[in-house]
């Protein structure tokens, strides 16, 4: 079945014209935002906490290596979870503050870390361990560097 092309400008309102936005001369648009703000709290904690799960699951996993479930594997997943989402919960709250510079710093600290340690887990020795944690963490770095600087300004404001 053939359907008709849509008509350049947008849908037509119920007055017969054509629905055109006003922006000024330069401005971007914004995405529009789907959720409400309580959405946006309750994700604001609900993301890190299911983050934390996921990794307090993978040490616990990476830490028995394939063997049995003990009390202490438990104990190491759930005490990695709590502190994994302890830290990403102040991230989310402090890095946004900071310049670009700091704020990419910080979340490349926390996953070069983060992986570090999880990767310790695995039975690699320390050298392996932190050599890969340094290998993420410059990979993080230069992606999260380029992302800042060319959404923020240099006091880290977003840009408009």
């Amino acid at each position: 079945m053939a359907h008709a092309a849509p008509a350049p400008g947008g849908m037509p309102r119920p007055g017969g014209t054509a629905a055109v936005e006003r922006r000024p001369a330069g401005a971007l648009a914004r995405t529009p935002d789907v959720f409400d703000a309580r959405t946006h709290a309750m994700a604001r904690i609900g993301v890190p906490v299911a983050l934390g799960l996921v990794y307090g699951y993978w040490v616990a996993a990476n830490n028995r290596s394939g063997g049995g479930i003990t009390g202490w594997n438990l104990l190491l997943g759930f005490v990695s979870a709590l502190v994994f989402a302890g830290l990403c919960m102040a991230l989310l709250a402090l890095a946004p503050r900071m310049r670009r510079e700091a704020h990419a710093l910080l979340w490349t600290a926390f996953v070069g870390c983060a992986f570090g340690f999880l990767y310790s887990e695995t039975g690699a020795s320390v050298l392996r361990s932190v050599g890969m944690a340094l290998a993420v963490s410059a990979v993080t770095f230069a992606v999260f560097f380029y992302r800042y600087y060319t959404r923020e300004d240099a006091s880290g404001r977003r840009i408009r």
